[in-house]
């Protein structure tokens, strides 16, 4: 435990929280997005796989032991390799020391802290398993909670699964 145990802690429920949205997708819906500009689900998820994948290597030396996307690309697949990936890259930074995280290190064109910078990617991670969100609620979904309750939890928190377990093991005989 650090003083830096939060931002890991919270790391360890935004991967939770993104594996959860993509489970609440249909199989049939990878393709889908909400109009011509925007990304479907699919495209989502590669670029959820692809960007922390590059930020973690890029930004904090931190390598995952697989590729960063799945070699056949179906939701189940997205799944699981994000759960290892991240899991990984979760494992990684609870072994950092404090100084690592107040370290500075280049942020794209300029310097920022290694705390900064992870704060930044769970909010881009956050933004985008939001825009998720609101694409289950077009495809007419009912969702189960992601920070606390829904309108469709009856003002409960509600998750559909316990852990990461949980979920890879009941959405692999879905």
């Amino acid at each position: 435990m650090n003083r830096y145990s939060f931002l890991t802690d919270t790391y360890a429920t935004e991967r939770q929280k993104t594996l959860a949205v993509w489970a609440m997708f249909e199989d049939r819906e990878m393709d889908w997005k909400p109009e011509a500009r925007g990304r479907t689900v699919h495209e989502q998820m590669v670029h959820q796989c692809v960007s922390e994948d590059n930020w973690m290597k890029n930004f904090f030396g931190i390598h995952a032991s697989i590729p960063q996307l799945p070699s056949v690309e179906t939701r189940l697949q997205f799944l699981q390799t994000y759960a290892t990936a991240s899991g990984e890259r979760l494992e990684r930074l609870r072994s950092m020391p404090d100084s690592w995280f107040e370290e500075e290190t280049t942020f794209f064109d300029v310097r920022r802290s290694r705390a900064w910078i992870l704060v930044r990617r769970i909010a881009h991670s956050a933004h985008h398993r939001g825009q998720l969100t609101t694409y289950l609620r077009a495809l007419g979904h009912t969702l189960y909670s992601t920070y606390g309750p829904t309108a469709d939890t009856d003002g409960v928190v509600k998750y559909q699964y316990t852990d990461i377990d949980t979920l890879l093991a009941n959405e692999s005989i879905r």
